[in-house]
Protein backbone atom coordinates (compact mmCIF):
# COMPACT_ATOMS: atom_id res chain seq x y z
CA UNK A 1 0.00 0.00 0.00
CA UNK A 2 2.64 2.41 0.70
CA UNK A 3 4.51 1.74 -2.26
CA UNK A 4 1.42 2.43 -4.58
CA UNK A 5 0.59 5.64 -2.61
CA UNK A 6 3.97 6.37 -3.24
CA UNK A 7 3.52 6.35 -6.88
CA UNK A 8 0.45 7.86 -6.98
CA UNK A 9 1.54 10.81 -5.51
CA UNK A 10 4.83 11.33 -7.83
CA UNK A 11 1.88 10.92 -10.86
CA UNK A 12 0.01 13.17 -8.64
CA UNK A 13 2.24 16.14 -7.98
CA UNK A 14 3.68 15.41 -11.53
CA UNK A 15 -0.21 16.19 -12.70
CA UNK A 16 -0.51 19.07 -10.85
CA UNK A 17 2.92 20.84 -11.74
CA UNK A 18 1.85 20.32 -15.15
CA UNK A 19 -1.51 21.76 -14.26
CA UNK A 20 -0.04 25.01 -12.57
CA UNK A 21 1.87 25.46 -16.26
CA UNK A 22 -1.06 25.07 -18.56
CA UNK A 23 -2.71 27.47 -16.34
CA UNK A 24 -0.06 30.17 -15.99
CA UNK A 25 -0.23 29.56 -19.94
CA UNK A 26 -3.98 30.26 -20.02
CA UNK A 27 -3.62 33.35 -17.68
CA UNK A 28 -0.91 35.41 -19.39
CA UNK A 29 -2.58 34.32 -22.83
CA UNK A 30 -5.90 36.31 -21.32
CA UNK A 31 -3.83 38.91 -20.09
CA UNK A 32 -2.44 39.85 -23.47
CA UNK A 33 -5.95 39.54 -25.01
CA UNK A 34 -6.90 42.62 -22.39
CA UNK A 35 -4.08 44.62 -23.30
CA UNK A 36 -4.82 44.37 -26.61
CA UNK A 37 -8.59 46.31 -25.90
CA UNK A 38 -6.53 48.92 -23.81
CA UNK A 39 -6.19 52.26 -26.41
CA UNK A 40 -3.62 54.51 -26.43
CA UNK A 41 -4.45 57.66 -25.22
CA UNK A 42 -5.43 60.86 -27.76
CA UNK A 43 -5.90 58.50 -30.65
CA UNK A 44 -9.49 59.06 -32.17
CA UNK A 45 -10.37 55.17 -32.58
CA UNK A 46 -13.35 55.67 -34.26
CA UNK A 47 -11.67 57.74 -36.85
CA UNK A 48 -8.65 55.31 -37.02
CA UNK A 49 -10.87 52.16 -37.40
CA UNK A 50 -12.39 53.93 -40.46
CA UNK A 51 -8.60 54.77 -42.20
CA UNK A 52 -7.13 51.53 -40.55
CA UNK A 53 -9.37 49.67 -43.85
CA UNK A 54 -7.78 51.29 -46.22
CA UNK A 55 -4.18 50.45 -45.37
CA UNK A 56 -4.14 46.84 -46.60
CA UNK A 57 0.04 46.61 -46.19
CA UNK A 58 -0.98 46.28 -42.64
CA UNK A 59 -3.26 43.15 -42.30
CA UNK A 60 -0.11 40.93 -42.20
CA UNK A 61 1.28 43.02 -38.79
CA UNK A 62 -2.40 43.46 -37.13
CA UNK A 63 -2.64 39.27 -37.29
CA UNK A 64 0.19 39.07 -35.43
CA UNK A 65 -0.88 41.80 -32.77
CA UNK A 66 -4.22 39.60 -32.48
CA UNK A 67 -5.72 43.01 -33.64
CA UNK A 68 -4.44 45.58 -31.42
CA UNK A 69 -2.76 47.28 -33.94
CA UNK A 70 -6.50 47.67 -35.99
CA UNK A 71 -7.52 49.15 -32.29
CA UNK A 72 -4.22 51.03 -31.78
CA UNK A 73 -3.95 49.64 -28.65
CA UNK A 74 -1.56 49.23 -25.93
CA UNK A 75 0.13 45.91 -27.61
CA UNK A 76 0.22 47.21 -30.96
CA UNK A 77 3.71 46.85 -31.77
CA UNK A 78 3.22 43.72 -30.69
CA UNK A 79 6.72 41.48 -30.35
CA UNK A 80 8.00 42.22 -33.13
CA UNK A 81 11.01 44.96 -32.22
CA UNK A 82 11.78 42.07 -29.97
CA UNK A 83 12.44 39.95 -32.47
CA UNK A 84 14.13 42.41 -34.46
CA UNK A 85 16.49 43.32 -31.59
CA UNK A 86 17.20 39.21 -31.17
CA UNK A 87 17.55 39.26 -35.50
CA UNK A 88 20.26 42.11 -34.78
CA UNK A 89 21.90 40.13 -31.97
CA UNK A 90 22.15 36.40 -33.61
CA UNK A 91 24.20 38.85 -36.46
CA UNK A 92 26.54 40.47 -34.38
CA UNK A 93 26.95 37.22 -32.10
CA UNK A 94 28.65 36.01 -35.47
CA UNK A 95 30.40 39.19 -36.03
CA UNK A 96 31.63 40.40 -32.97
CA UNK A 97 34.68 38.99 -31.33
CA UNK A 98 33.08 39.72 -27.78
CA UNK A 99 29.57 38.37 -28.66
CA UNK A 100 30.57 35.51 -29.90
CA UNK A 101 32.69 34.72 -26.77
CA UNK A 102 29.83 35.30 -24.47
CA UNK A 103 28.10 32.30 -26.90
CA UNK A 104 30.52 30.20 -25.72
CA UNK A 105 30.39 31.20 -21.63
CA UNK A 106 27.54 29.32 -20.79
CA UNK A 107 24.44 30.10 -18.83
CA UNK A 108 26.36 33.52 -17.51
CA UNK A 109 27.24 34.36 -21.13
CA UNK A 110 23.71 33.63 -22.31
CA UNK A 111 22.30 36.12 -19.94
CA UNK A 112 24.59 38.74 -20.72
CA UNK A 113 23.25 38.18 -24.62
CA UNK A 114 19.44 38.49 -23.36
CA UNK A 115 19.94 41.47 -21.55
CA UNK A 116 21.54 43.40 -24.71
CA UNK A 117 18.54 42.46 -26.06
CA UNK A 118 16.24 43.92 -24.22
CA UNK A 119 18.02 46.94 -24.43
CA UNK A 120 17.97 46.54 -28.17
CA UNK A 121 14.62 45.66 -27.95
CA UNK A 122 14.05 48.89 -25.52
CA UNK A 123 15.42 51.12 -28.62
CA UNK A 124 13.54 49.58 -31.56
CA UNK A 125 10.14 49.91 -29.59
CA UNK A 126 11.02 53.78 -28.73
CA UNK A 127 11.75 54.53 -32.39
CA UNK A 128 8.79 52.80 -33.96
CA UNK A 129 6.44 54.39 -31.48
CA UNK A 130 7.75 57.49 -32.26
CA UNK A 131 7.55 57.07 -35.94
CA UNK A 132 4.14 55.67 -35.76
CA UNK A 133 3.48 59.09 -33.11
CA UNK A 134 4.86 61.64 -36.01
CA UNK A 135 2.85 59.64 -38.79
CA UNK A 136 -0.27 59.97 -36.70
CA UNK A 137 0.36 63.88 -35.87
CA UNK A 138 -1.77 65.95 -38.41
CA UNK A 139 -2.65 62.99 -40.65
CA UNK A 140 -6.10 63.39 -42.28
CA UNK A 141 -8.64 61.06 -41.89
CA UNK A 142 -11.25 59.31 -44.18
CA UNK A 143 -13.08 62.36 -44.74
CA UNK A 144 -10.22 64.94 -43.24
CA UNK A 145 -10.61 64.35 -39.74
CA UNK A 146 -7.75 64.12 -37.70
CA UNK A 147 -6.47 60.73 -36.12
CA UNK A 148 -5.58 62.12 -32.88
CA UNK A 149 -7.54 65.04 -30.65
CA UNK A 150 -6.07 68.02 -31.24
CA UNK A 151 -5.98 70.93 -28.95
CA UNK A 152 -7.33 73.90 -28.50
CA UNK A 153 -5.51 76.04 -31.28
CA UNK A 154 -5.65 72.89 -33.56
CA UNK A 155 -1.97 71.74 -33.06
CA UNK A 156 -0.70 68.81 -31.57
CA UNK A 157 -0.50 68.29 -28.49
CA UNK A 158 3.15 67.34 -26.71
CA UNK A 159 1.74 65.17 -24.19
CA UNK A 160 0.63 62.70 -27.12
CA UNK A 161 3.98 62.16 -28.38
CA UNK A 162 4.71 61.71 -24.90
CA UNK A 163 2.33 59.53 -23.91
CA UNK A 164 1.78 57.49 -27.29
CA UNK A 165 5.77 56.34 -27.18
CA UNK A 166 5.76 55.85 -23.73
CA UNK A 167 2.23 53.46 -24.10
CA UNK A 168 3.40 51.24 -27.64
CA UNK A 169 7.24 51.32 -25.44
CA UNK A 170 5.77 49.78 -22.43
CA UNK A 171 3.40 47.46 -23.99
CA UNK A 172 5.89 46.09 -26.23
CA UNK A 173 8.55 45.80 -23.12
CA UNK A 174 5.32 43.75 -20.76
CA UNK A 175 4.95 41.71 -23.95
CA UNK A 176 8.56 40.38 -24.00
CA UNK A 177 8.57 40.42 -20.20
CA UNK A 178 5.51 37.89 -20.70
CA UNK A 179 6.91 35.82 -23.21
CA UNK A 180 9.92 35.19 -20.75
CA UNK A 181 7.66 34.18 -17.69
CA UNK A 182 5.58 32.09 -20.10
CA UNK A 183 8.93 29.92 -21.57
CA UNK A 184 10.00 29.81 -17.35
CA UNK A 185 7.45 29.32 -15.86
CA UNK A 186 4.32 28.05 -18.53
CA UNK A 187 5.12 25.76 -21.22
CA UNK A 188 6.79 25.83 -24.75
CA UNK A 189 8.11 29.22 -26.11
CA UNK A 190 6.84 32.12 -24.81
CA UNK A 191 7.13 34.40 -27.60
CA UNK A 192 5.70 32.20 -30.26
CA UNK A 193 2.92 31.21 -27.98
CA UNK A 194 1.87 35.45 -27.80
CA UNK A 195 2.28 34.95 -31.36
CA UNK A 196 0.03 31.92 -31.74
CA UNK A 197 -2.57 33.23 -29.81
CA UNK A 198 -2.48 36.58 -31.87
CA UNK A 199 -3.42 34.54 -34.92
CA UNK A 200 -5.65 32.46 -33.19
CA UNK A 201 -7.68 35.29 -31.92
CA UNK A 202 -8.23 36.46 -35.58
CA UNK A 203 -9.45 33.35 -36.78
CA UNK A 204 -13.29 32.99 -36.15
CA UNK A 205 -13.38 36.67 -37.67
CA UNK A 206 -11.96 35.15 -40.80
CA UNK A 207 -14.36 32.20 -40.87
CA UNK A 208 -17.31 34.39 -40.78
CA UNK A 209 -16.50 36.90 -43.16
CA UNK A 210 -15.09 34.32 -45.36
CA UNK A 211 -18.51 32.24 -45.13
CA UNK A 212 -20.48 36.08 -45.86
CA UNK A 213 -18.47 36.84 -48.89
CA UNK A 214 -20.83 34.13 -50.83
CA UNK A 215 -23.75 34.19 -48.89
CA UNK A 216 -26.30 36.81 -50.44
CA UNK A 217 -28.27 37.13 -47.26
CA UNK A 218 -25.26 39.23 -45.31
CA UNK A 219 -24.52 41.18 -49.01
CA UNK A 220 -21.57 38.85 -50.21
CA UNK A 221 -20.71 38.92 -53.46
CA UNK A 222 -17.19 38.77 -53.93
CA UNK A 223 -16.65 34.85 -53.60
CA UNK A 224 -18.55 31.84 -55.06
CA UNK A 225 -19.44 29.12 -53.03
CA UNK A 226 -17.19 26.55 -54.35
CA UNK A 227 -14.55 29.34 -53.51
CA UNK A 228 -15.16 29.26 -49.86
CA UNK A 229 -14.93 25.49 -50.14
CA UNK A 230 -11.35 25.60 -52.16
CA UNK A 231 -10.01 27.89 -49.79
CA UNK A 232 -10.98 25.58 -46.92
CA UNK A 233 -10.31 22.46 -48.09
CA UNK A 234 -6.45 24.29 -49.01
CA UNK A 235 -6.15 25.12 -45.92
CA UNK A 236 -7.10 21.79 -44.59
CA UNK A 237 -4.23 20.53 -47.34
CA UNK A 238 -1.63 23.17 -46.17
CA UNK A 239 -1.88 22.24 -42.77
CA UNK A 240 -1.26 18.28 -43.30
CA UNK A 241 1.15 19.40 -45.30
CA UNK A 242 3.27 21.62 -42.61
CA UNK A 243 2.60 18.75 -40.42
CA UNK A 244 4.13 15.90 -43.01
CA UNK A 245 7.10 18.49 -43.15
CA UNK A 246 7.78 19.35 -40.48
CA UNK A 247 8.17 15.76 -39.18
CA UNK A 248 10.26 14.96 -42.23
CA UNK A 249 13.82 14.22 -40.94
CA UNK A 250 17.28 12.43 -43.10
CA UNK A 251 18.57 10.02 -40.17
CA UNK A 252 22.28 9.12 -40.85
CA UNK A 253 23.35 5.57 -39.84
CA UNK A 254 26.38 5.66 -36.94
CA UNK A 255 27.93 2.85 -35.83
CA UNK A 256 29.85 1.80 -32.59
CA UNK A 257 32.48 0.01 -32.30
CA UNK A 258 32.97 -2.61 -29.77
CA UNK A 259 34.45 -1.07 -26.80
CA UNK A 260 35.05 -2.24 -22.97
CA UNK A 261 33.44 -0.48 -20.11
CA UNK A 262 35.13 -1.87 -16.93
CA UNK A 263 35.02 -5.81 -16.80
CA UNK A 264 32.15 -5.55 -19.80
CA UNK A 265 32.97 -5.61 -23.35
CA UNK A 266 30.07 -3.77 -25.31
CA UNK A 267 29.15 -5.09 -28.54
CA UNK A 268 28.84 -3.13 -31.31
CA UNK A 269 25.77 -1.39 -32.07
CA UNK A 270 23.79 0.80 -34.74
CA UNK A 271 22.29 3.72 -33.92
CA UNK A 272 21.05 7.02 -36.34
CA UNK A 273 21.63 10.51 -36.46
CA UNK A 274 18.45 12.15 -37.47
CA UNK A 275 18.34 15.32 -38.95
CA UNK A 276 15.04 17.54 -39.48
CA UNK A 277 14.41 18.92 -42.98
CA UNK A 278 13.21 22.07 -41.05
CA UNK A 279 15.43 22.44 -38.19
CA UNK A 280 14.94 26.20 -38.22
CA UNK A 281 11.35 25.80 -37.73
CA UNK A 282 9.02 29.14 -37.73
CA UNK A 283 11.96 31.65 -37.08
CA UNK A 284 13.40 32.39 -40.56
CA UNK A 285 9.68 33.27 -41.56
CA UNK A 286 9.09 35.40 -38.64
CA UNK A 287 12.24 36.86 -39.51
CA UNK A 288 11.54 37.83 -42.81
CA UNK A 289 7.86 39.03 -42.65
CA UNK A 290 9.05 41.37 -39.57
CA UNK A 291 12.02 42.54 -41.72
CA UNK A 292 9.74 43.31 -44.23
CA UNK A 293 6.47 44.99 -42.16
CA UNK A 294 8.70 47.24 -40.40
CA UNK A 295 9.46 49.66 -43.70
CA UNK A 296 6.13 48.84 -44.58
CA UNK A 297 4.06 49.71 -41.21
CA UNK A 298 6.14 52.95 -41.11
CA UNK A 299 5.49 53.62 -44.98
CA UNK A 300 1.51 53.16 -44.08
CA UNK A 301 1.66 55.84 -41.14
CA UNK A 302 3.24 58.10 -42.62
CA UNK A 303 0.16 58.36 -45.09
CA UNK A 304 0.47 61.77 -47.49
CA UNK A 305 3.29 63.22 -45.54
CA UNK A 306 5.93 64.03 -47.54
CA UNK A 307 9.61 65.26 -47.79
CA UNK A 308 12.66 63.73 -46.25
CA UNK A 309 12.41 60.29 -44.36
CA UNK A 310 8.93 60.18 -45.51
CA UNK A 311 9.73 59.77 -48.91
CA UNK A 312 11.87 57.28 -48.83
CA UNK A 313 9.36 55.43 -45.98
CA UNK A 314 6.56 56.31 -48.59
CA UNK A 315 8.66 54.89 -51.82
CA UNK A 316 9.69 52.00 -50.07
CA UNK A 317 6.40 50.44 -49.05
CA UNK A 318 5.34 51.01 -52.06
CA UNK A 319 7.84 48.86 -53.39
CA UNK A 320 7.08 45.95 -50.68
CA UNK A 321 3.50 46.28 -51.20
CA UNK A 322 1.87 42.22 -50.43
CA UNK A 323 1.58 40.21 -53.46
CA UNK A 324 4.11 42.12 -55.96
CA UNK A 325 7.11 40.31 -57.50
CA UNK A 326 9.17 42.50 -55.50
CA UNK A 327 7.91 41.19 -52.16
CA UNK A 328 8.02 37.86 -53.12
CA UNK A 329 11.72 37.84 -54.34
CA UNK A 330 12.57 39.77 -51.49
CA UNK A 331 10.47 37.49 -49.16
CA UNK A 332 11.69 34.14 -50.39
CA UNK A 333 15.54 35.47 -50.09
CA UNK A 334 15.00 36.35 -46.77
CA UNK A 335 13.23 32.98 -45.72
CA UNK A 336 16.24 31.37 -47.89
CA UNK A 337 19.05 33.33 -45.91
CA UNK A 338 17.71 32.88 -42.33
CA UNK A 339 17.16 29.08 -42.97
CA UNK A 340 20.90 28.74 -43.20
CA UNK A 341 21.80 31.75 -40.79
CA UNK A 342 19.82 30.26 -38.19
CA UNK A 343 20.81 26.27 -38.83
CA UNK A 344 24.38 27.48 -38.98
CA UNK A 345 24.20 29.22 -35.56
CA UNK A 346 21.93 26.27 -34.01
CA UNK A 347 23.71 23.38 -35.84
CA UNK A 348 27.15 22.97 -35.66
CA UNK A 349 28.34 19.77 -37.70
CA UNK A 350 32.27 19.99 -36.15
CA UNK A 351 30.52 19.73 -32.59
CA UNK A 352 28.80 16.65 -33.84
CA UNK A 353 31.67 15.29 -35.40
CA UNK A 354 33.93 16.05 -32.11
CA UNK A 355 31.19 13.69 -30.02
CA UNK A 356 30.56 11.23 -32.20
CA UNK A 357 34.53 10.56 -32.11
CA UNK A 358 34.21 10.68 -28.14
CA UNK A 359 31.96 8.32 -28.47
CA UNK A 360 33.48 5.90 -30.60
CA UNK A 361 30.78 5.81 -32.86
CA UNK A 362 31.77 6.70 -36.72
CA UNK A 363 29.14 6.88 -40.49
CA UNK A 364 30.14 3.60 -42.38
CA UNK A 365 32.48 4.95 -45.69
CA UNK A 366 33.51 8.09 -43.44
CA UNK A 367 36.40 8.80 -41.37
CA UNK A 368 36.30 10.19 -38.56
CA UNK A 369 36.97 13.77 -37.21
CA UNK A 370 36.79 16.75 -40.45
CA UNK A 371 35.61 14.16 -42.97
CA UNK A 372 32.84 13.92 -40.59
CA UNK A 373 31.99 17.00 -40.30
CA UNK A 374 32.12 18.03 -43.59
CA UNK A 375 29.51 15.15 -44.62
CA UNK A 376 27.14 16.10 -41.95
CA UNK A 377 27.59 19.53 -43.24
CA UNK A 378 27.04 18.88 -46.57
CA UNK A 379 23.59 16.76 -45.35
CA UNK A 380 22.67 19.38 -43.14
CA UNK A 381 22.83 22.01 -46.46
CA UNK A 382 20.97 19.88 -48.67
CA UNK A 383 18.28 19.37 -45.97
CA UNK A 384 18.29 23.67 -45.52
CA UNK A 385 17.82 24.23 -49.30
CA UNK A 386 14.57 21.96 -49.30
CA UNK A 387 13.43 23.15 -46.10
CA UNK A 388 13.82 27.17 -47.02
CA UNK A 389 12.43 26.04 -50.29
CA UNK A 390 9.58 24.77 -47.98
CA UNK A 391 9.38 27.40 -45.50
CA UNK A 392 8.78 30.29 -48.73
CA UNK A 393 6.19 27.94 -50.26
CA UNK A 394 4.07 27.63 -47.25
CA UNK A 395 4.23 31.30 -46.56
CA UNK A 396 3.81 33.01 -49.84
CA UNK A 397 1.81 30.63 -51.93
CA UNK A 398 -1.47 30.52 -50.23
CA UNK A 399 -1.15 34.00 -49.64
CA UNK A 400 -1.43 34.55 -53.00
CA UNK A 401 -4.25 31.95 -53.92
CA UNK A 402 -6.81 33.31 -51.22
CA UNK A 403 -5.45 37.26 -52.65
CA UNK A 404 -6.51 35.91 -56.29
CA UNK A 405 -9.81 34.66 -54.98
CA UNK A 406 -10.72 38.35 -53.63
CA UNK A 407 -11.16 36.75 -49.92
CA UNK A 408 -12.49 39.31 -47.68
CA UNK A 409 -9.59 38.99 -45.00
CA UNK A 410 -5.86 37.93 -45.01
CA UNK A 411 -5.02 34.09 -45.08
CA UNK A 412 -1.15 33.92 -44.77
CA UNK A 413 0.88 30.34 -45.01
CA UNK A 414 3.10 31.88 -42.62
CA UNK A 415 0.46 32.35 -40.11
CA UNK A 416 -0.84 28.62 -40.61
CA UNK A 417 2.82 27.11 -40.22
CA UNK A 418 3.44 29.49 -36.73
CA UNK A 419 -0.20 27.76 -35.21
CA UNK A 420 0.70 24.10 -36.18
CA UNK A 421 4.54 24.28 -35.50
CA UNK A 422 3.90 25.85 -32.46
CA UNK A 423 0.94 23.48 -31.37
CA UNK A 424 3.02 20.91 -32.04
CA UNK A 425 6.22 21.94 -30.26
CA UNK A 426 3.13 22.65 -27.05
CA UNK A 427 1.49 18.97 -27.25
CA UNK A 428 4.94 17.58 -27.68
CA UNK A 429 6.54 19.73 -24.59
CA UNK A 430 3.09 18.84 -22.48
CA UNK A 431 3.65 15.19 -23.39
CA UNK A 432 7.44 15.10 -22.04
CA UNK A 433 5.87 16.53 -18.99
CA UNK A 434 3.77 13.65 -18.46
CA UNK A 435 6.74 10.89 -19.48
CA UNK A 436 8.85 12.56 -17.01
CA UNK A 437 6.34 12.69 -13.81
CA UNK A 438 6.20 9.35 -14.86
CA UNK A 439 9.80 8.07 -14.89
CA UNK A 440 9.80 10.25 -11.71
CA UNK A 441 7.38 8.52 -10.29
CA UNK A 442 9.20 4.90 -11.32
CA UNK A 443 12.42 6.36 -9.61
CA UNK A 444 10.64 6.61 -6.42
CA UNK A 445 9.31 3.62 -6.35
CA UNK A 446 12.81 1.73 -7.41
CA UNK A 447 14.59 3.90 -4.70
CA UNK A 448 12.03 2.76 -2.37
CA UNK A 449 12.54 -0.94 -3.52
CA UNK A 450 16.29 -0.31 -2.65
CA UNK A 451 16.15 1.61 0.91
CA UNK A 452 13.29 -1.78 1.93
CA UNK A 453 16.20 -4.50 1.02
CA UNK A 454 18.65 -1.67 3.05
CA UNK A 455 17.06 -2.16 5.99
CA UNK A 456 16.87 -5.57 6.85
CA UNK A 457 20.32 -5.40 7.23
CA UNK A 458 20.09 -2.87 9.60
Amino acid sequence: MTKQGTVSQGNTSGKGELRARLLFVLLAIFIYRIGTHIPVPGINNAEFAKTFENLQILEMFNSFSGGALERMSLFALGIIPYISASIIMQLLTVAVPYLEQLKKEGEAGRRKITQFTRYGTLLLASVQAFFIAAGFAGSPGTEGTSLIYLNANGEVPLAFYIGAVTTLTCGTMFLMWLGEQITERGIGNGISILIFAGIVSSLPGAMVSLFNAANPAEGGSSMELWQVAFVAVFALAVVAFIVFMERGQRKITINYAKRQQGRQMMAAQTSHLPIKVNMAGVIPAIFASSLLLFPQAMGGFAGEKTGGVWDVLNTISKLLQVNTPLYYIVFGGAVIFFCYFYTAVTFNPKDVAENLKRSGAFIPGIRPGEQTSRYIDGVSARLTFFGALYIAAVSLFPQSIVSGMNAPFFFGGMSLLIVVVVVMDFVGQVQSHLMSSQYASLMKKSNQKGDGGAGLFR
